[in-house]
């Protein structure tokens, strides 16, 4: 949870009207109310899963550049 009238008093103090300041601090509590937010457990969970297809993806890079090695080496 934060503190909303600390983040509206910050952009007040930062030359926010203070319309504008509660208008943003409302969307973002009502972003944060939603749950549709990434946590750091996420983040780390999709790091490793990017991980492991850089991997896929890098052998199955190798394997096609030896499969056209031995083409060529075969036509050549």
């Amino acid at each position: 949870m934060f503190d909303t009238h600390a983040i509206a008093r910050s952009l007040t103090n930062a030359n926010l009207t203070v319309e504008q300041a509660d208008a943003i601090t409302a969307a973002i509590a009502s972003a944060a109310e939603h749950g549709d937010h990434a946590t750091r457990a996420d983040l780390q969970a999709l790091r490793a899963e990017m991980a492991a297809m850089e991997s896929r993806l890098t052998w199955r890079l190798v394997g096609a550049m030896t499969a056209i090695g031995a083409i060529l080496r075969f036509i050549g």
